[in-house]
């Protein structure tokens, strides 16, 4: 009987725990914030076009227009080793370098894009770290 109790206990104390985890948790969960649905939504957090910063912008009309661009590397295959955008065939993204005032070189700004034509992207995505997040840009 003694055994019976102390499971018992054990379970309650032990559903108690969990429950309280969830909850401290649940704050942080929602602290990300929710994509926006979008016609191709990757589950990553949102950047509204008009909050890219200037060279953002600049960079993502040059992208919808074919260029010219600032850097040769611009439009070339992004491979995704992050695996942090959605997986696709090698080949599917491209990279374009976001300026960064004040950099000597390409620096960590990128807009990283998916599709089969270039000018007409699937979906585009925000990096200011260098891939090592991302954020899907909406209109």
């Amino acid at each position: 009987m003694l055994k019976a109790a102390a499971a018992k206990a054990y379970q309650t104390g032990l559903a108690l725990f969990l429950g309280a985890a969830f909850v401290l948790a649940a704050p942080a969960v929602q602290a990300r914030g929710t994509p926006e649905p979008t016609a191709f939504s990757s589950g990553l957090e949102t950047i509204a076009l008009s909050d890219l910063p200037r060279e953002g912008r600049t960079t993502y009309a040059r992208i919808l227009q074919g260029g010219p661009f600032s850097s040769d590397k611009d439009g070339t295959a992004f491979g995704n080793r992050e695996r942090i955008l959605p997986r696709q065939p090698r080949g599917y993204y491209r990279e374009y370098t976001v300026r960064t005032p004040g950099s000597r070189n390409r620096g960590a700004r990128r807009i990283v894009c998916g599709g089969q034509q270039p000018q007409q992207p699937d979906a585009c995505y925000y990096t200011s770290d260098h891939y090592s997040s991302f954020k899907q840009i909406v209109e």
